[in-house]
């Protein structure tokens, strides 16, 4: 077989195992291997999606569900080979791909993108901060772990599943979700002026917690010793539950 005729033939079966029902079989395969090799193909797909998006696939009936994962299949080209790596694909078919069909909920792409980054972090390489318990804190340094990612959301996704289904956007619902020192993801809800402070110590090398805490409060218009009292001890949880990591301040 020649070069050419190699490639019209894998071409053939992708298109195939991509799309049964309307792509034409590859010549010269018995159909009982074909029916074989897509049901390994679209089987160990869908079983990885639904590993990972295990809250959003306890919204759907069967059948939804599956034509769902079987459009992911059929015009999603995954930019990927990795199978840890589907997940992200699926996501950006949802974002990109996909219209919202009367099963889908409104909220489904916010939904498993939270379902995606828990995943992401559990996988994702680096360590958590070190526990540091500081002498001063108002004097401290104070940066977002490498494993702490800062969301928004119009829905409130942590709460969503089968028995809670908002049919319409919430206030916004702020979340950090992060790797623990135990190495279990977690996260933690937060209101719009503590999500603002940690969103403060991204990149953070040189404000100590007081500059934080001082630029929080001149931005909401606060009185500074309030900001001082309740921002402080935020900031303490924070750290001690691996949020943030501290360095004392100079170095």
């Amino acid at each position: 077989m020649s070069g050419s005729s190699m490639r019209e033939s894998q071409l053939a079966m992708a298109r195939y195992l991509r799309d049964p029902v309307t792509a034409p079989p590859p010549a010269g395969i018995e159909q009982r291997r074909l029916d074989i090799y897509q049901r390994l193909v679209y089987n160990n797909i869908e079983a990885f999606i639904s590993g990972g998006f295990p809250v959003l696939r306890s919204l759907y009936l069967d059948e939804d569900w599956h034509r769902l994962v079987r459009a992911f299949i059929d015009t999603h080209r995954c930019h990927t080979p990795y199978f840890l790596e589907i997940s992200q694909e699926f996501i950006q078919f949802l974002m990109q791909g996909h219209t919202l069909r009367e099963c889908d909920p409104p909220f489904m792409v916010e939904l498993a993108h939270y379902e995606w980054v828990e995943l992401a972090l559990d996988v994702a390489l680096g360590e958590p901060p070190g526990e540091h318990q500081p002498s001063s804190l108002l004097e401290t340094i104070v940066q977002l772990s490498p494993l702490a990612w800062l969301l928004r959301y119009q829905y409130p996704v942590h709460r969503i599943g089968p028995a809670f289904r908002p049919l319409q956007p919430e206030q916004p619902t702020y979340l950090v979700v992060y790797r623990d020192r135990g190495e279990k993801v977690r996260f933690m809800e937060l209101n719009p002026m503590s999500a603002r402070l940690v969103e403060l110590t991204r990149d953070n090398t040189s404000a100590t917690v007081r500059d934080l805490l001082a630029t929080l409060a001149a931005e909401s218009g606060l009185a500074l010793p309030s900001v001082l009292d309740s921002g402080t001890q935020q900031v303490a949880d924070l750290l001690e539950c691996g949020v943030l990591g501290a360095a004392p301040a100079g170095d």
